[in-house]
């Protein structure tokens, strides 16, 4: 893959179609002929990216704004060719599967997502598409179509999938350095080749930058001084990543993996409201969290979360839908998709660069994870006269350090985590009203940061960040915060973490590691198969504290039901 940005006259990056790097792979296109709403649709297969459980096709076309809707899926299927067949152009009954598309979904303004199965063993990964209703591949000759099936798949373990303008800078997110967790790199191995043109194969590697900064997935480089004080001359920019010395060895590629999925101006994507920042936004990455993200959310937006950004890591319970519903009810949340698997902490640092222009503060956590003011100090007077903390009061929080201190830049809050609380199945009021029992020493924690104060490496363990020279985190105190992290809910819900974790540098559940770490769940092994005791598990304190909170300041006075009860009534 590579990054094409495109100037506008106006001087803004916006993104542009990608094309792949790698001189033994080229682009696909097909102009087909099925009509949606009375138009054309041009489809282009531009990269293909193999995943253990599927294969992630990036198409542009598909629909006039350029994005195809999940509901096209009924309308494609996944065409795979036979891996013995050598000669394809010269042989007109060539051996192919075809599969039923998993879904569709939009990736940016100009791409789209489709998702293929995994193809039977005796077939080649690199999927194809074609009209269910048509015997080409998208509506082409089938003998001209095979002339186009040198396209290879990229391996997901060997891929730089996505990257970020920040101002002369471009960050570029990397699968297969495999550098260590939570340690900066020698940055004087890696440089960044930038290219021009359209032309996958013609491209031309013509000016190089070396690293500014390397951290597990993270790469930076300054831009070229001839792309910054000539940006608007340039028709596209290509940018990947590659090892120092492949160029100094006069290696025809310079490529060390295909290169990056997407590159925006932060700031273009803030809303158009006054001069002022948010004070407070939150940022998660989910999978499969559409039954909880509307209480999570509901409850902290009435905490004072102005702003959401929600990073989609391959959902397939239609989360999409509840976020626009959420938006469209005025709780200002976006839904980003990043179909890159084990990536939460490149992730962040893609938020947080998101985030920068818009947010004062940025809070990085868990659907599963709830802020609570368990009671006030004698320090806090407005809070002791109202016996709980108020609306808005976490804004409030983070805006008062905003105003006494110019060097705090991170506020750590240790985390409780709760257990099944002798349930069977999931709460019908939700989780902050129906687990009520936890461990008794907190577990971790989780931050709120001033996106502006990280380090240039963006380095981040997911729980926090490394900061910019001159800057310190702040551990709140027990008394005036804590978590809830719901982290151990009824098997029901508990066992959908066995598919796989999005942590980069933890372990999936199956993996036999790091079996006794608090990365694990205590007394379980790599099976999803539940222990009879579950519902009594990680039950050491009765604290009902954030229940009787949520129901004496969240229910309606009249029908005693709470805000996300009170939707879900509307749309059974």
């Amino acid at each position: 893959m590579g990054v094409m940005i495109r100037h506008y006259s106006n001087k803004e990056l916006a993104v542009s179609s990608l094309s792949l790097l790698s001189s033994s792979s080229s682009s696909s296109s097909a102009k087909s002929v099925k009509d949606f709403g009375n138009f054309l649709l041009p489809l282009k297969i531009e990269n293909r990216v193999l995943f253990p459980d599927h294969v992630l096709l990036l198409v542009s076309g598909g629909k006039k704004d350029g994005v195809m809707k999940n509901s096209t899926a009924k309308e494609l299927e996944c065409v795979y060719f036979g891996k013995n067949v050598l000669n394809r152009h010269k042989n007109d009954s060539v051996n192919f599967s075809v599969q039923k598309v998993i879904s569709v979904d939009e990736y940016d303004e100009f791409r789209s997502i489709i998702r293929c199965p995994l193809p039977y063993s005796n077939y080649s990964a690199d999927a194809n598409l074609r009209w269910a209703d048509k015997d080409g591949i998208l509506g082409v000759d089938r003998k001209k179509w095979l002339l186009l099936n040198n396209q290879t798949s990229c391996s997901w373990e060997n891929v730089a999938y996505s990257g970020v303008l920040d101002g002369d800078t471009a960050v570029v997110f990397v699968k297969g350095l495999n550098l260590r967790a939570d340690r900066l790199s020698d940055p004087r191995q890696f440089s960044c080749h930038f290219g021009l043109g359209k032309s996958d194969k013609n491209e031309r590697y013509l000016i190089r930058t070396m690293a500014l900064s390397a951290a597990q997935e993270v790469v930076r480089c300054s831009l070229p001084r001839s792309i910054q004080k000539n940006p608007d001359k340039l028709q596209g920019i290509r940018v990947t990543v590659g090892l120092r010395h492949q160029f100094r060895a006069g290696a025809r590629n310079l490529v060390l993996m295909p290169s990056v999925a997407k590159v925006f101006d932060p700031g273009s994507e803030r809303k158009k409201r006054s001069e002022e920042k948010y004070e407070l936004c939150v940022c998660t990455m989910v999978w499969n969290q559409a039954s909880a993200i509307r209480e999570w959310i509901m409850y902290h937006s009435w905490l004072g979360v102005e702003r959401w950004f929600v990073y989609d890591n391959n959902s397939d319970d239609e989360i999409d839908k509840v976020i626009q519903e959420l938006d469209l009810e005025n709780y200002n949340v976006t839904r980003h998709v990043w179909p890159w698997i084990k990536t939460q902490e490149a992730g962040f640092s893609h938020c947080a660069l998101r985030a920068k222009d818009e947010c004062n503060w940025v809070s990085f956590m868990d659907v599963d994870e709830y802020f609570y003011f368990p009671y006030s100090t004698p320090r806090h007077q407005r809070f002791r006269k109202l016996g709980y903390a108020g609306q808005n009061s976490l804004c409030a929080l983070v805006s008062n350090f905003s105003s006494i201190s110019r060097t705090i830049a991170e506020i750590r809050t240790s985390c409780h985590s709760f257990g099944p609380s002798g349930l069977n199945l999931p709460p019908s009021q939700g989780v902050t009203v129906g687990y009520t029992c936890r461990l008794q020493s907190p577990e971790r924690h989780k931050s709120i940061v001033r996106p502006d104060a990280l380090d240039s490496s963006l380095l981040n363990v997911v729980h926090h960040f490394h900061l910019k020279k001159g800057f310190k985190y702040l551990n709140l105190p027990q008394s005036m915060a804590i978590i809830n992290h719901y982290k151990y809910q009824v098997w029901e819900v508990f066992r959908a973490k066995f598919y796989r974790r999005v942590a980069t540098y933890v372990a999936d559940w199956r993996e036999n590691q790091n079996e006794g770490s608090r990365d694990r769940a205590p007394g379980l092994g790599t099976e999803a198969i539940e222990p009879p005791d579950w519902p009594q598990r990680f039950c050491e304190v009765w604290d009902t504290g954030l229940r009787d909170f949520v129901l004496s300041n969240l229910a309606d006075l009249s029908t005693g039901l709470l805000p996300w009860e009170a939707k879900s009534g509307l749309t059974d």
